[in-house]
């Protein structure tokens, strides 16, 4: 089947688009990709909608700010699908399916709760195509954490390449979630702690950039160390995984008084130290770590990670995959598996009771 996936992630920076011909268990051909940016004042709403779901109880309700928040979400990913297609000379028919995460503006599995703005059925009405969407609650509902999801595909994704096991895969958006792939295939995955989301609204709060590009003003800055230190003390880190974040469940107001350049490079190293964390609950010691997302960009937080880790830190696009277009990709394919009853999610990715498929189809 020819899928597209599109991930609006935790950075909410922009709608991350990919084209991929599966099965849902084997890649047959990855298509094109692309990447189509919030501008500043969509970014705005969608931080103030980010604050205001955090009263949510109800995952169905849209009060104020969110719902014009889920307007733009529909309508940027519509565009982003019709820039795609005429981009590449695409018809509609020629897509089977449309895997559409949306945007989460809450995270709290442990309430039963996660909530991805972004309407699937009118989706799929605007462009003609089945759209899968909402997949995260069926996990959630049975008593999963309901993330991260794209674990599940992350052995699809390598199958072709020849990297060592164990692997770790490392997604570094918003938010950082580790895939850990043993050599007898065991699967493993959670939430190591925040990624770029500290950085991006320091960043934002005092600049209006969207991120420190290429870690340059972090590079510049010295690292408190004691501040990291604390940071670290939060009890997350003690959870024994599956287990994941909410974007905004850390405060990075320790870091308030530092100037801009120590408090990224500050804020970087607490990443890095969260993921070396994570890497000692991991089932084995990784002999790479491939690492995809906004992240891998940022040679700064990559030369932390390979200072903490102690291991072979490459980035997805150096091992052969796509960093920008692996989590569009990974919604690609689970759009397929949810079609086909396939699972999305399993005991030790999510810590579901047991294998679980879910999404939402939605028919045009």
């Amino acid at each position: 089947m020819r899928a597209i996936g599109l991930m609006s992630g935790t950075s909410c920076d922009g709608v991350d688009i990919a084209l991929v011909e599966t099965d849902g268990e084997r890649i047959e051909r990855f298509g094109p990709s692309g990447y189509y940016p919030y501008d500043a004042s969509e970014r705005a709403v969608l931080a103030r909608a980010l604050e205001e779901a955090a009263a949510l109880t109800d995952r169905a309700a849209r009060p104020g700010v969110i719902a014009i928040a889920e307007a733009i979400v529909n309508g940027r990913h519509r565009i982003a699908v019709e820039s795609f297609l005429s981009g590449n000379d695409m018809r509609r028919s020629d897509v089977d399916v449309i895997g559409f995460h949306g945007q989460t503006v809450l995270h709290r599995p442990e309430a039963k709760l996660t909530i991805q703005i972004g309407d699937g059925e009118a989706l799929a009405r605007a462009i003609g195509r089945p759209v899968v969407y909402d997949f995260r609650a069926a996990d959630v509902a049975a008593g999963g954490q309901g993330a991260p999801l794209a674990p599940t595909i992350h052995p699809v994704l390598t199958a072709n390449l020849s990297l060592p096991r164990p692997l770790a895969v490392l997604n570094l958006g918003g938010v950082g979630n580790v895939t850990f792939i043993g050599r007898d295939g065991e699967l493993v995955a959670f939430d190591t702690g925040p990624a770029n989301a500290l950085m991006d609204d320091r960043i934002f709060r005092e600049t209006g950039q969207a991120f420190d590009r290429d870690g340059e003003i972090a590079a510049s800055g010295a690292v408190d160390e004691t501040i990291v230190g604390r940071l670290m003390e939060n009890p997350y880190f003690a959870r024994t995984p599956p287990k994941s974040l909410d974007r905004n469940a850390f405060d990075a107001s320790a870091t308030d008084g530092l100037p801009l350049a120590d408090a990224l490079a500050t804020l970087a190293a607490f990443t890095a130290a969260s993921i070396a964390h994570g890497a000692e609950q991991l089932p084995a010691r990784p002999e790479m770590w491939v690492v995809a997302g906004g992240g891998a960009r940022n040679p700064t937080l990559l030369r932390m990670l390979r200072e903490r880790l102690g291991a072979e830190v490459k980035t997805a696009d150096e091992v052969g995959l796509s960093g920008d277009a692996l989590e569009a990709q990974a919604f690609a394919v689970l759009a397929v598996r949810s079609l086909k009853g396939l699972p999305l999610t399993y005991p030790g990715t999510t810590g579901a009771p047991r294998p679980l498929t879910g999404g939402v189809l939605a028919r045009p």
